[in-house]
């Protein structure tokens, strides 16, 4: 199965200028938790915001790009979804990871989505498609809210009906 992750504000905005909005640290543990040891799959600018743009460690790293010259050690590159369906285990868990583009994608490919929302908006130019109103895609789980210095969220999980 294909699930997409992310971490969304009220608005379903995802990033500004090549950064992430939020930085909860609780988050970033279910976020590695989640993925470790799985296919990872993100667009070439998502590879290039990570720490010294490298790959995350323990995870099978698939970029998406439209640059046919762009490498990356430790990562496989892909220049369509359909090269990146046929690269993905079928009988694994894989995780699309960003960013904006990617997520638009991948979406119909996915049978999840696991969304950390946020109370909060902040200016963003880079946002997930809004799943709540999207008649595809129900919430099916949501977890209590939770707080880090003032930031209250959720987790919440959505199932795409199209893929059941």
């Amino acid at each position: 199965m294909i699930t997409a992750i992310a971490a969304v504000s009220e608005s379903w905005g995802i990033g500004k200028n090549n950064d992430l909005l939020f930085s909860i640290p609780e988050d970033k543990k279910f976020f590695r938790r989640t993925t470790l040891n799985h296919t990872v799959v993100m667009g070439r600018k998502t590879l290039q915001s990570l720490p010294n743009g490298k790959p995350f460690k323990d995870r099978e790293n698939i970029v998406l790009s439209r640059d046919k010259s762009f490498c990356c050690e430790g990562a496989k590159i892909c220049g369509s979804i359909e090269e990146v369906l046929k690269m993905i285990d079928k009988d694994e868990e894989a995780f699309v990871v960003g960013g904006g583009e990617v997520y638009k994608a991948m979406l119909p490919y996915c049978g999840r989505a696991v969304i950390t929302k946020v109370a909060a908006d902040p200016e963003s130019d880079v946002f997930f498609p809004d799943l709540d109103g999207d008649e595809s895609w129900e919430l099916s789980e949501r977890s209590e809210e939770q707080d880090f210095e003032g930031l209250k969220y959720k987790f919440c999980t959505y199932i795409n009906k199209k893929t059941r």
